[in-house]
């Protein structure tokens, strides 16, 4: 089985140590408004970037992303959550209190979720295979 030992990788997930391509325990927080995901991960992250850079494109030059991708996700986040998270001028884009206070319960959250799953993860890395097995098929009526 499995011997690395599991640190905090990005987005939420776990991941073994001194393991290259082995097993990987990943836990992504979504919240969604109706089928819209309000906050995730990749959210944060391009909040943090336009926290950072003071603006949507230079954050999306940050974080790879397209300026259209990255306005289409503040644009997403304003429409669901009670105030606006983004606000954007002619001198670049910033987050709103709300959006700071936000950002900032969310990555909390994947703090405390991170904490509290490590002893599990760890008792179901001990289980998992490197790799698995190589396919066997076979008819079960054969």
């Amino acid at each position: 089985m499995c011997g690395g030992r599991l640190a905090r990788s990005g987005a939420g997930g776990f991941k073994p140590l001194g393991v290259g391509d082995g097993p990987m325990l990943k836990i992504k927080i979504q919240i969604y408004c109706g089928d819209e995901i309000a906050m995730g991960p990749g959210k944060a992250d391009l909040l943090d970037a336009i926290a950072a850079e003071g603006s949507i494109s230079a954050a999306g030059r940050k974080q790879g992303m397209s300026y259209r991708r990255c306005w289409l996700l503040v644009d997403v986040m304003n429409r669901c959550w009670a105030d606006p998270l983004v606000a954007t001028s002619s001198e670049g884009a910033r987050l709103t209190p709300s959006g700071t206070a936000i950002l900032a319960t969310y990555r909390a959250l994947q703090a405390s979720v991170a904490g509290t799953g490590l002893e599990s993860a760890a008792a179901l890395e001990r289980l998992l295979r490197d790799r698995p097995l190589s396919t066997q098929v076979a008819s079960p009526h054969s």
